[in-house]
């Protein structure tokens, strides 16, 4: 079979066992996934940006006909507002809550400083020859929690997370998954979450798994230094009502799984594998819904840490957590953390397996026992209405980047013309905390906003102006804060960072907007913000795009195959 890497450029959008060593040699040589047209490869150093493209087909969704959720129990149905046509096909969001469309993934090859090299389709249903029982993997094109791009631990590969299905499906990012089903989950359909790796080459493995079942996966990271070859996953659990089935709550959070070498169709996973657990009794507070405390989004890993992040939901602490592998006290806590707030042990390693939970205590406590720690410094209130960390990036030890998304409140004033929440909040944007070796914990240095342009709508070609009539607010979206991130550190003391924004608007799903990549570079020793540092855009989505996931190409940084904190990069300008 040809292998190749498509020069599709940016149309638009209307057109286990085995050894790392071995995982590696059958991606390159064994029954491989490949996209179609031309044999390029991804050059190392370069950006990698995950872009969705929905197909604006006004027969997707059929208005006052279709029902929703497909295949819907009669108490549960009801029907499309709006037909499938592009942006307003979103409005069924505001009477459908699970609603979304498959599309098909497109990773851009960037140079740093934003211009095109190439792009690369991900295998979908919409392709020649791509038929039910080929390898293949979509996104939910308005989730804008979805498709995070993560290199793995060595740098010869990059990591994102999808499902199983074709491409105009509906409701697939609430489905359950086939092993996991929760009858009381209004959106009755199965379908597998995936989690891509892609190498230098453009060559695809996927791995299937029952995590995540009501919900989605939203990043990926492969541990493939040292002879593993093993997946941890960040994402959510649940659709339904309480009490939630054991795999609902044991395929929330963080998972653990063998990356799989077999194609799609050959694959049987079982149940998932959680690898770390967080409740917020850590703290001496009263429990909430169980499983929802780990909906996690951002996923990294540090010196030999994995660390996540939580910002959304109703439940449970907004803030950066990682897992502990280092033991457990004899009341059964953390050793990083026995009051639920921590810091890493300097000899941690990375986990190697699943947590042997209490199956016995799953309805009332969780997962148990628990392993995660709040990075200490980092926010620990409840239900906060200022911290929405998503993405995280370690420029060195005693420097992090956190990506804040914003409160997402699109109260729109018509007098300034701004979305007036979004202009005035003063943490959203890129957040630099460095660690105190004073107080021995991380505390926040300051907030990168200039650029951002904060609740200032922006236009779109062909993108509809005005207000949209079923929110009564504007269409066009505005920068609300920033999703996922990525950076190096550069040879005169500096750290460029790029990030996929966040937005507001009035369209009826907000994670339908077309959003942005931006780039910004920031003194790495300042604590105090310096004058002229500035966010500018190097790219923004057109109409039918979203942008979601960046990292740098597949084979950046691999000669350092045999240390696991291949986030920390150097390079030259």
């Amino acid at each position: 079979m040809k292998k190749s890497f498509a020069r599709i450029g940016r149309l638009p959008a209307l057109q286990s066992g085995l050894t790392s060593a071995l995982f590696v040699s059958l991606l390159a040589s064994g029954p491989t996934a490949y996209a179609d047209d031309d044999d390029i490869h991804f050059r190392s150093g370069n950006l990698l940006v995950s872009r969705v493209v929905y197909d604006n087909n006004p027969n997707n969704i059929l208005a006052g006909v279709t029902l929703l959720p497909p295949n819907c129990v009669a108490s549960n149905c009801v029907k499309a507002t709006d037909g499938g046509s592009y942006p307003s096909v979103w409005n069924n969001d505001l009477v459908d809550g699970s609603f979304g469309i498959t599309a098909k993934i497109i990773l851009d090859q960037l140079r740093p400083s934003g211009s095109l090299v190439n792009s690369l389709e991900v295998p979908n249903s919409s392709q020649h020859k791509v038929g039910p029982n080929k390898d293949q993997m979509v996104t939910s094109f308005s989730s804008k929690s979805e498709l995070a791009l993560n290199l793995s631990t060595s740098g010869r590969f990059v990591t994102f997370m999808g499902y199983l299905a074709p491409v105009n499906a509906i409701d697939v990012s609430n489905t359950n998954t086939p092993a996991v089903v929760d009858p009381t989950n209004p959106v009755p359909g199965t379908d597998f979450r995936v989690v891509a790796a892609v190498d230098a080459e453009g060559n695809f493995r996927f791995t299937k798994t029952n995590a995540y079942s009501g919900n989605n996966g939203r990043a990926a990271i492969l541990n493939d230094t040292n002879g593993a070859h093993l997946l941890y996953t960040a994402g959510n659990a649940g659709n339904g009502a309480d009490p939630q089935p054991s795999g609902v709550i044991i395929g929330a959070g963080a998972q653990i799984m063998d990356a799989e070498s077999k194609p799609l169709a050959q694959q049987n996973p079982g149940l998932p594998a959680p690898v770390g657990s967080f409740s917020i009794t850590q703290l001496g507070l009263a429990a909430d819904k169980v499983g929802k405390d780990t909906n996690f989004r951002g996923l990294t890993t540090s010196n030999n840490v994995v660390y996540f992040t939580k910002g959304s939901g109703g439940n449970g602490i907004n803030t950066v957590y990682f897992i502990d592998t280092s033991g457990f006290d004899s009341a059964g806590k953390p050793l990083a953390c026995p009051n639920g707030v921590g810091l890493p042990n300097p000899l941690a390693t990375l986990p190697t397996s699943p947590i042997y939970y209490n199956g016995a205590v799953l309805q009332t406590q969780g997962v148990v026992p628990y392993n995660m720690c709040i990075l200490k410094g980092l926010p620990t209130a409840t239900k906060s209405k200022t911290a929405f960390p998503f993405g995280i990036w370690f420029a060195d030890s005693k420097t992090l980047y956190v990506a804040d998304e914003g409160n997402g409140t699109n109260t729109f004033d018509a007098t300034s013309g701004k979305y007036s929440a979004a202009a005035k909040q003063t943490t959203a944007g890129l957040q630099k905390w460095v660690f105190d070796d004073v107080l021995g914990a991380w505390k926040q240095a300051y907030v990168l906003q200039a650029g951002l342009d904060l609740g200032i709508p922006y236009t779109i070609s062909s993108y509809p102006t005005g207000n949209n009539p079923k929110t009564g607010i504007p269409w066009s979206p505005a920068t609300d804060g920033l999703r996922n991130i990525i950076g190096r550190v550069n040879r005169d003391g500096t750290a460029t960072i790029w990030a996929i924004t966040s937005t507001v608007s009035g369209n009826g799903d907000q994670g339908a907007d077309p959003n942005k990549l931006v780039m910004i570079t920031d003194n790495l020793a300042a604590t105090t913000l310096s004058a002229g540092e500035s966010f500018s855009t190097l790219e923004t989505a057109r109409f039918g795009e979203v942008l979601r996931g960046v990292s740098f190409t597949p084979g950046t940084g691999a000669h350092h195959h045999d240390t696991a904190d291949s986030d920390n990069r150097r390079f030259d300008d």
